[in-house]
């Protein structure tokens, strides 16, 4: 039977509440919050490893079928007050399950990225509803995973967990402190590297061949990427526009790009990396 927690000041809630608040508490942690039943048994489902499940009586009635199957991946389990769970919730309308999830063990770097996919990487991406929506489309198009460089957001953080759908379970990331010098080194790996800009002059995405694995690089929602980061990629690239916006925001673009760059799926078959 789950121990019950009635109060707000216990240790085991102020840690977890404080793991969807702290970016800095989860990396020290290596643990995240995961709020809502569906992405809680996500998480289950996806084989992420679960120290703790939180559950209100509320939630233990009407979510019986998930908790069943989180239950079985938590190694242990709480059942809540409802205002205790209030202090863990991030949403207006809280569902009652949350779970704490352990990243993984030994974050994954440039030279970790096998060239035989293809990739999406992202530079100083800031809004957790767009980086959210980028990786729950790289996720559904069958992309070998994202490349995080710069200061982009905590991807572990409660928006992005929710706006992802579950794709940061599934989804391999990679990081990278600057976004040039990681161009640098996928350039020497054989990958084909281009720089997603909004520039006329630049290629059009619908007429690049990606016969090879290649990586499309996607910038700051404001300012795009850097001047360095795209003297870095081998060819700077741009979506075709027929309208009168000058731009994109980045997960738009990001979608439309890897959309291109996986329709025919060609770069895990036939690619070669030098």
């Amino acid at each position: 039977m789950a121990e019950r927690i009635t109060s707000r000041k216990n240790e085991i809630i102020r840690s977890a509440a404080r793991l969807a608040s702290c970016a800095e508490f989860r990396r020290e942690q290596g643990l995240f919050l995961a709020e809502g039943a569906r992405l809680c048994g996500d998480a289950a489902k996806s084989k992420v490893a679960i120290p703790t499940l939180f559950y209100t009586a509320r939630a233990q009635e009407k979510y019986g079928a998930y908790l069943a199957e989180i239950r079985n991946a938590a190694r242990r389990e709480y059942e809540v007050e409802e205002h205790v769970a209030a202090l863990l919730s991030e949403t207006k309308t809280p569902q009652g399950v949350f779970c704490v999830c352990e990243m993984n063990a030994r974050p994954r770097r440039t030279a970790d990225m096998v060239c035989d996919r293809h990739y999406l990487a992202l530079e100083n991406i800031q809004d957790p509803a767009n980086l959210g929506a980028v990786l729950r489309t790289a996720e559904a198009l069958g992309l070998g995973g994202v490349l995080l460089a710069g200061s982009c957001c905590d991807v572990y953080s409660p928006k992005i967990l929710r706006a992802s759908m579950g794709a940061v379970f599934r989804l391999p990331f990679y990081f990278a402190p600057s976004m040039a010098r990681a161009a640098g080194e996928l350039n020497e790996a054989g990958f084909l590297t281009l720089a997603a800009v909004p520039d006329a002059e630049a290629e059009s995405i619908t007429g690049v061949s990606f016969d090879r694995p290649a990586v499309i690089a996607v910038g700051n929602e404001g300012s795009g990427l850097t001047g360095e980061a795209v003297a870095a990629c081998a060819k700077a690239v741009t979506i075709p526009m027929r309208g009168r916006a000058e731009s994109l925001n980045a997960s738009a673009s990001a979608a439309i790009l890897m959309w291109e760059m996986m329709r025919e799926d060609r770069g895990g078959d036939s690619g070669e990396c030098g």
